[in-house]
């Protein structure tokens, strides 16, 4: 997209792309899921907690397309919910630690701050 972009801009050309995450249709979902399983799990990696809608999909794409996104050029838009960011992350499995776990981190942590300005 951005090659392209920057190649074929000054002829008014723009290229966009939608990077999509999970997004049920019964098309899709009963070949590659019959059983449910996959789309459970799918949940616990979308920071949204849901699943995209064919709807949001076309909105976004009608946007694109239109003249209101006449500036945006050589994007790749990830429409997931948050997925493919949370799956990059390093301390994206801290979304598993308890309030407890947390005040007991907290606890260390502010111990650990007063014994070095000593």
């Amino acid at each position: 997209m951005k090659s392209l972009t920057s190649e074929w801009g000054r002829y008014g050309l723009r290229f966009n792309c939608i990077a999509p995450g999970p997004i049920e249709t019964e098309g899709a979902f009963s070949r590659l899921d019959p059983t449910g399983n996959f789309k459970d799990a799918m949940y616990n990696r979308i920071p949204a907690g849901r699943l995209g809608e064919v709807e949001e999909l076309a909105n976004l794409a009608s946007y694109l397309v239109s003249d209101y996104s006449s500036w945006i050029a050589g994007e790749v838009i990830a429409f997931d919910g948050g997925q493919y960011t949370y799956m990059a992350g390093s301390f994206s499995s801290l979304d598993k630690v308890t309030n407890d776990e947390w005040d007991s981190l907290e606890k260390l942590i502010r111990t650990s701050n007063k014994k070095s300005k000593l």
